[in-house]
């Protein structure tokens, strides 16, 4: 029996909402596709919710044609010397070298980073030269002309997997059908997590996690123990999000890359994650450190002689340690202690404006997966996206929030921010009362700011002690 947030959500979206367990049970296994992906390819095949025999069988059949396994590599590169038509999904992407005149095209099942694709396909798809697209390809082969010259792969067709438009006063106006409790549960299910499963205060969690999906330019930390689920909201839920997870970053694949000169990895995202950030390892220059304290207070960025600014957001997901009580270790020392060393400096972590508490979260079980009723990854996605660009609701924050003892600019600026990517998540027809406004909004994102000027003077007593209040 359904419950009452998912029959709503049938009854007013219809078309857009999937049983999130259906993933699960439809024989992906260990196929390296994001959850948007598997839920667009469900929807194609399941009829009335149901996922038959006869469905299960056409998924397979799907997979086996258009998805082989990274195994198969070779096999299909003699397939396509032998002049065949090869079609596969997976996630294309181009790049634009400005100095040789070309479009390249990133096959990664095939490991290919110059096959090549005409100007028609990607005027047709931009987002393959922004963050990628997940799609079915056309591949087909063209032999060297003479011993001196190099074969070449082209695209001849591409379908992607994404949602053409969405109609994003639609979703805001259904809002009002749901209560506060019935709207979360289907955002918790959204994300793909089960809200039987979670407390009030790990729903939350869950919400924050995709704030930066939803607002420009938040910056966020996250610090919990292995198993609980960090970064697999970015892996799966949206094309827009891009994850680092561990090993060296340079500020040429971050911002811009002076040998190619390519645009970096935060003019082509809505959100950077770096995931395992303890593994992380900076420059010797000490350049990344200064160019992301630069980008995280302006969003403006300059290598060489180029300079550009970007909206995405910046997210930090960091292993720590628990005593027995599920607390850090190191709570009175300083929870950013367990973090690289290029990456505690006070005035970078100031320009951080939440820390959320990862260590109130459980181990990743059998049972977190949502069993529930849920938006499509490739809708949520969208709407996500597109609520990035709506400034009504950083107005309605601004209007409606008041603050005690918060006189520094940059907690004032964070807190608004967190507070509007919480309104655009809880309330994205800004109609909740004062209380609702107060309570689910500002107050956790007070929150999140607090921590982070906690953490600030137990590294430094010159950040002087404050406890922001709500009004």
């Amino acid at each position: 029996m359904l419950e009452t947030f998912e029959q709503k959500a049938l009854d007013y979206y219809g078309e857009v909402i999937i049983n999130k367990y259906l993933l699960h049970e439809a024989g992906f296994g260990a196929r390296a596709i994001p959850t948007y992906v598997g839920e667009w390819i469900l929807s194609n095949f399941v009829q009335d919710g149901e996922l038959t025999g006869e469905s299960r069988d056409r998924i397979a059949a799907f997979l086996g044609k258009y998805l082989p396994s990274k195994g198969q590599k070779d096999e299909i590169k003699n397939r396509l010397l032998k002049m065949e038509t090869v079609q596969l999904l997976d996630d294309f992407s181009v790049s634009v070298n400005l100095k040789s005149g070309q479009r390249l095209l990133r096959v990664p099942l095939l490991d290919l980073n110059d096959a090549n694709i005409g100007e028609p396909i990607v005027d047709a798809n931009p987002l393959l030269v922004s963050s990628g697209v997940w799609g079915i390809g056309s591949l087909f082969y063209v032999p060297p002309d003479g011993p001196s010259e190099r074969g070449q792969v082209w695209m001849r067709e591409f379908k992607p997997f994404q949602v053409s438009t969405v109609d994003v006063e639609y979703f805001k106006a259904c809002r009002q059908h749901f209560t506060f409790d019935e709207w979360l549960d289907l955002m918790v299910s959204s994300i793909g997590f089960n809200p039987r499963s979670q407390t009030l205060a790990q729903k939350m969690i869950l919400i924050t996690r995709i704030i930066p999906l939803a607002e420009s330019r938040v910056n966020l930390v996250e610090l919990a123990p292995k198993g609980t689920g960090k970064s697999f909201v970015y892996d799966n839920l949206s094309r827009y999000g891009r994850v680092i997870a561990g090993g060296k970053i340079s500020p040429a694949v971050l911002f811009h890359n002076l040998a190619s000169q390519t645009p970096g990895l935060i003019t082509r995202y809505d959100v950077i994650v770096l995931d395992e950030v303890q593994s992380i390892s900076g420059d010797s220059t000490g350049e990344l450190i200064a160019g992301l304290k630069v980008y995280l207070e302006s969003g403006r960025f300059s290598r060489g002689n180029t300079m550009g600014t970007s909206e995405a957001g910046f997210v930090m997901l960091g292993n720590i340690t628990l005593d027995e009580r599920h607390q850090p270790v190191y709570a009175d020392e300083g929870l950013f202690r367990e973090i690289p060393n290029f990456l505690q400096e006070t005035a970078f972590i100031d320009r951080i404006h939440g820390l959320i508490a990862g260590w109130e979260m459980g181990r990743v079980t059998k049972d977190t997966p949502s069993h529930s009723m849920g938006f499509k990854g490739d809708f949520f996605s969208e709407i996500l996206h597109v609520l990035r660009r709506d400034a009504h609701y950083s107005e309605f924050v601004t209007q409606g929030m008041h603050l005690v003892n918060c006189n520094d600019l940059r907690d004032r600026k964070a807190i608004t921010r967190l507070a509007t990517g919480y309104l655009k998540l809880l309330f994205p027809d800004m109609q909740p009362t004062e209380e609702e406004f107060r309570e689910h909004c500002v107050r956790p994102a007070v929150a999140l700011r607090q921590r982070v000027r906690d953490e600030l003077h137990k590294l430094d007593p010159e950040y002087v002690e404050v406890s922001i209040g709500v009004g």
